[in-house]
């Protein structure tokens, strides 16, 4: 379980989250909107009408802490516009389809990477205090383009600490799995199938972790007041097999073998071997160190966490922790969208 996030530290801040309409966008907001009654949050995002659709959603007092800015992270000079008085930056925006990023390389470089040097560059010029960029587990050891665009983002981050000496900006980098009921996820694929008897499985090997996206809040949070610059945060989180997600969502369903798609793994990988011996471990998050001489390497030691040992993996098949069919239902249950609900009535699942 991820500490719940102690928000004191941001008190009479203001906080920017690109690409803020997203699923992980819209919770940090409601956070910190519920635990920080003055603090500004705003919303950096290029869809007009996501942005008109999260506005319509705060009440009146909402709407006056939060402020919507149409931007691309491609274009670094509205991005530094909306930098104006910002203290804190969260930077979520990016492309993160993998079938798409096969065929569109070129697009998804230019917002995961050229917008990832825009974010850092704009965020040193603004003096900006503590900056962190979410990852995925797909950035470790790459096989697709999405991946690899992401490994540039985190990479270029984790060095952004060398180029802000001047303003102290500090930048970390946040990296998880799949978000439990997101927006392109299996488990609302699953859902809105299951009523055809037939739940296809790429391929029936396949794990995944899985973070809810309160965790995945948390951890963010947690992060950004925590950090010392240069670090990857990693949740300890659980694994979960595909064929036990299909066989809870759809018990009687077939489920047959398709195929991995274009740039897909059969194992998701947090931390790769050769990360394992700059990897420290905590109760419920691993950090993997920047190699920055100025980083205290002793640091672990008063917050709880140890190092672990040379050649320490973690990936969806050797994980210690697993979602069980309890566990697994009951937090489709708690998803807030009609195949959830109907299917949590279905089952007999009463969420409070």
């Amino acid at each position: 379980m991820i500490n719940k996030p102690d928000c004191g530290f941001l008190q009479n801040s203001r906080i920017l989250i690109t690409g803020g309409t997203g699923s992980l966008g819209k919770k940090l907001t409601e956070t910190i909107l519920s635990e920080v009654p003055n603090a500004t949050v705003v919303i950096y995002s290029r869809d007009e009408f996501k942005q008109f659709e999260m506005e319509r959603h705060l009440d009146e007092g909402q709407r006056e802490r939060v402020r919507f800015f149409l931007g691309d992270v491609r274009d670094r000079d509205r991005l530094s516009r909306a930098l104006d008085g910002v203290d804190y930056v969260i930077h979520a925006a990016a492309l993160k389809q993998v079938p798409a990023a096969e065929y569109n390389p070129f697009e998804f470089v230019k917002t995961n990477v050229i917008g990832a040097e825009n974010v850092i560059n704009a965020c040193i010029d603004r003096k900006i205090k503590h900056v962190v960029a979410l990852s995925t587990d797909k950035a470790a050891n790459p096989i697709n383009l999405y991946g690899a665009t992401k490994l540039c983002s985190d990479k270029m981050f984790v060095a952004g600490n060398s180029y802000s000496a001047a303003t102290g900006t500090r930048f970390s980098v946040v990296r998880y799995g799949n978000v439990v009921g997101s927006r392109g996820s299996v488990i609302p694929f699953f859902l809105s199938k299951r009523k055809s008897g037939v739940l296809p499985i790429t391929d029936k090997r396949m794990t995944r972790f899985w973070i809810t996206l309160e965790q995945g809040v948390a951890l963010v949070l947690n992060a950004l007041n925590h950090m010392r610059g240069g670090e990857i945060w990693v949740p300890r989180i659980p694994s979960m097999r595909m064929v036990d997600l299909a066989r809870v969502i759809g018990p009687e369903c077939e489920q047959p073998e398709i195929g991995i798609r274009p740039g897909e793994k059969l194992h998701e990988v947090m931390i790769p071997v050769d990360d394992g011996r700059m990897t420290i471990k905590f109760k419920d998050h691993f950090i993997i160190k920047p190699s920055f001489p100025w980083w205290d390497y002793r640091w672990h030691v008063d917050k709880g966490g140890f190092p672990c040992c040379d050649g320490f993996y973690c990936g969806s098949d050797n994980n210690d922790q697993w979602v069980s069919d309890d566990q697994l239902a009951h937090m489709i249950a708690r998803l807030d969208f009609p195949d959830a609900k109907m299917w949590a009535q279905e089952k007999g699942l009463v969420v409070g």
